[in-house]
């Protein structure tokens, strides 16, 4: 009886000690679980912070655009009162009218691939195709 009684002592302190350590472990756990929910927060608070950010850069191309855009409707305008005016002074001093709305660009010269390919470089020419 008391070698069954000892054998029950050491198996029960022996759950304590397994016990105490699986407690030990939970705990740790526990502490993990803990800072990995303040990481998550921080990296949630953080991105709402970049996405803000984001989103007011978005809006101040935005404005700059709209702004840009009515700079160039003003300069169109401008630029069609003047156009106007320059006119109706050549009429009243009945000069040509230099500005026409049918005037084309002159093509501009571009040499063949061929042409191009013909012309040997010389040593330390740069290529610049």
């Amino acid at each position: 009886m008391k070698k069954e009684l000892e054998d029950t002592q050491v198996a029960l302190e022996a759950s304590h000690k397994v016990i105490a350590g699986l407690t030990e472990i939970g705990l740790s756990m526990s502490k993990r679980i803990e800072k990995m929910k303040v990481k998550k927060q921080q990296a949630k608070a953080s991105h709402v912070v970049c996405h803000q950010k984001f989103q007011a850069r978005i809006q101040e191309a935005e404005d700059s655009m709209q702004a840009q855009h009515l700079i160039i409707e003003a300069l169109v305008e401008e630029k069609d009162s003047l156009l106007q005016t320059i006119q109706g002074l050549q009429e009243a001093n009945d000069a040509p009218a230099p500005f026409d709305d049918d005037w084309e660009e002159e093509p501009e010269e571009h040499p063949n691939k061929e042409e191009i390919e013909d012309i040997p470089l010389g040593e330390g020419e740069i290529d610049d195709e």
